[in-house]
């Protein structure tokens, strides 16, 4: 097959991401590769790229996890546009929008291109984040989870030591995390976008109800607490941020989202989301309020005008 074949039946959310019974199920990611010492794929000083959107809670844990471990000048980024269009994900040369950028590598106008160059008869989702691999010209990993756990231990031999040292995934705490991860990306990461593409009453109401026990649930996980495990920042906090982040602004309303919001409805996990982006550059600096409201108001099959909410105001509450 041709890596120009047409791909909108893949690209194009507007034709329907929901099942014959109006819920929504994610499909799994393709590319489940990892990087470590002796397997195809070696720990290298710039021999990876990391393709990523400012409004994408997937992408940006990698993003994230990437600043947390000083690996900006090990892995070099590259993001796109967010406006979500016909043909995916635009580059900048294919959609101009501020702080997006063009493929250094390719040229490329649309994340799909990478996927059909890395396979030309691939048949699934052009999604982000995408870790590339320049040697071999091909796509390391496309599922984040794999991804930040690649970044916390992968390079930590081209590190300094204070950066090696910072371990989001630690040993004595691995139980805890994934338990807290299964509900929490279950009910909460994708629970938000379950709810929101539903195209029936009872699947909506099947996502958002668990959505908000989960909540309740971690409202009180947090309370008195900065940390969701162990009293130490873990990618289970990496985790949720991206979403609680884009909760007000995006999910209360354009999902529906809406028994209450974060700032109004659940002070500890509120204080906790400032904490970590007022007092961590990680997480501030990674967070794109433009990219992120953009982003999902440009979702035609939910917004057919595409008018972006000028609130909430302000995007974040100070500390």
């Amino acid at each position: 097959m041709s890596k120009n074949r047409d791909v909108t039946h893949l690209t194009d959310i507007s034709k329907g991401l929901a099942e014959a019974d109006g819920s929504f199920k994610r499909k799994p990611s393709t590319f489940r590769r990892i990087i470590e010492k002796g397997g195809g794929f070696e720990p290298e000083r710039g021999r990876y790229h990391l393709y990523v959107s400012y409004s994408c809670p997937w992408a940006t844990r990698t993003l994230i996890v990437r600043k947390l471990k000083g690996l900006e000048d090990i892995i070099a980024i590259t993001a796109v546009s967010p406006r979500l269009g016909e043909h995916g994900w635009p580059f900048a040369n294919a959609d101009p929008f501020p702080g997006a950028e063009i493929d250094p590598l390719y040229g490329s106008k649309y994340i799909k291109d990478l996927y059909l160059r890395a396979d030309p008869d691939y048949e699934g989702r052009f999604t982000v984040p995408v870790l590339w691999d320049k040697k071999r010209e091909t796509i390391v990993n496309n599922e984040s989870s794999d991804i930040i756990r690649i970044f916390n231990t992968a390079f930590n031999g081209l590190l300094p030591g204070d950066k090696a040292a910072i371990d989001l995934y630690p040993a004595a705490h691995r139980t805890e995390i994934d338990e807290i991860n299964e509900w929490v990306y279950d009910t909460v990461n994708n629970g938000v976008y379950k709810a929101g593409f539903a195209t029936a009453q009872n699947a909506y109401e099947e996502a958002v109800i668990p959505l908000f026990q989960s909540l309740d649930r971690l409202e009180k996980l947090l309370t008195g607490k900065d940390f969701l495990v162990g009293n130490q920042l873990t990618e289970a906090d990496v985790r949720l941020f991206v979403t609680i982040i884009r909760f007000d602004p995006v999910y209360f309303s354009h999902f529906k989202c809406n028994l209450r919001t974060i700032r109004d409805g659940y002070p500890a996990i509120h204080l906790w989301l400032r904490k970590l982006y007022w007092n961590d550059p990680a997480f501030s600096s990674t967070c794109r309020f433009d990219h992120i409201k953009t982003g999902y108001y440009w979702q035609k099959n939910l917004n057919p005008h595409r008018i972006v909410p000028v609130g909430p105001v302000p995007d974040i509450v100070s500390l």
